[in-house]
């Protein structure tokens, strides 16, 4: 099997998943900001109380300031269970506006702006791939228990299968803990999608001797005596925004700024996770900055609009981007131009509902027991 492009992850997830992919229509495609923004703060009145609009920490400016809402991904879909309103609009991508359906209302309706929003790591463990490598990774361990953990940056069917085998779902802040849960009922852990997540938690527990990698793209790169022998295997996804960063860029703005504090997201890799001063979610990371004295300063090392709105937001604090010029966005973020909003809630005012994420019955049950059993811990 060849390994796919983070570009045609993107493209062939969506439209296998869904089969309302509609493109934005050609008059929309070069509105003027002034005018833009015009039509989407009419419609949103028009609509009031009918729709919320939530942004990740990720999105564009033209996207949170018209946000009701801005946060991580999980924290986002919980803003929409507690709103009264029909209709949710998520600024985020595929898993996300999953995430939302299953824990919202029946009578809400969750609205992804583009679907072409699909995050590249979430591609990286599709659920069919996971299944036949369940079954091989079961076969090098027979006599084991094994709990399958999915990252929150999942899409629902594989959140549906780790409920299906006693396993849960996880943020990045309480990963930790949902080792520990899997590990008071298994013998071994199946972490998927981010590796590097994956490694720092296992760090984290004093267990980084205990892993064993699975490369679901190399069939003869598999050792099933290390599976055997090892507590925690992690399968091979990564961020490609996260995975960016380098020890030797923290080395760099510590000698160009020798005051500098340094926070990243537990997505980077090992060697960076143990450079930096400060470690956490996207939350964390705006709630170190928001804490800041004036005139310190920090470099951040996550998705480059985070960065962006922290400078914004905090001007009495020196915010940089940990790599500089050479960090990026997330090219599943950019999807949702502010044109597709505009569309979108222009055509919820006609009656018309685009680009609705609907998760499955059964799958939406059993990505509910994963979740739920996350809020146990």
């Amino acid at each position: 099997m060849v390994k796919m492009e983070t570009a045609e992850l993107e493209t062939d997830l969506s439209l296998f998943k869904y089969d309302n992919l509609e493109q934005l229509p050609p008059r929309y495609r070069d509105l003027e900001e002034d005018e833009r923004t015009k039509r989407i703060e009419a419609a949103l009145e028009e609509l009031g109380d009918d729709v919320v609009i939530l942004g990740h920490n990720y999105q564009r400016r033209e996207i949170v300031e018209h946000a009701d809402f801005i946060g991580d991904s999980y924290q986002l879909s919980k803003e929409a269970a507690n709103a009264d309103a029909e209709y949710v609009i998520f600024g985020g991508v595929t898993f996300m506006a999953e995430s939302a359906d299953i824990i919202t209302d029946d009578d809400q309706t969750v609205i992804l702006p583009s679907m072409e929003a699909s995050c590249p790591m979430a591609g990286m463990a599709e659920a069919l791939q996971v299944d036949s490598a369940w079954a091989e990774i079961t076969d090098a361990a027979p006599d084991a228990d094994i709990v399958p953990i999915t990252y929150m940056n999942s899409y629902a069917d594989l959140k549906a299968f780790c409920a299906s085998q006693g396993g849960l779902v996880c943020t990045s802040s309480n990963a930790h803990k949902a080792f520990e849960y899997a590990f008071e009922r298994g013998d071994k852990v199946l972490f998927l999608p981010d590796k590097h997540l994956g490694e720092n938690t296992a760090h984290r527990l004093d267990m980084e001797d205990e892993i064993a990698e699975w490369d679901p793209w190399d069939p003869e790169g598999k050792d099933a005596e290390e599976v055997a022998e090892s507590d925690i295997i992690l399968w091979d996804g990564y961020c490609q925004v996260h995975e960016r960063f380098r020890e030797d860029h923290i080395a760099e703005i510590r000698e160009e700024h020798p005051e500098a504090n340094v926070v990243v997201h537990p997505e980077c890799r090992r060697e960076v996770v143990e450079a930096a001063d400060v470690v956490g979610s996207t939350s964390t990371i705006c709630e170190t900055v928001a804490n800041a004295d004036p005139g310190e300063t920090w470099a951040i090392g996550t998705e480059i609009h985070l960065t962006n709105h922290l400078q914004r937001w905090h001007p009495e604090v020196n915010v940089l981007p940990l790599c500089g010029d050479a960090c990026m966005d997330c090219n599943a973020m950019r999807q949702i131009d502010p044109n597709y909003l505009t569309w979108v809630l222009e055509e919820l005012v006609a009656g018309r509902e685009r680009n609705v994420i609907e998760v499955a019955p059964e799958e939406k049950e059993l990505a509910g027991v994963a979740l739920d059993r996350m809020l146990e811990i």
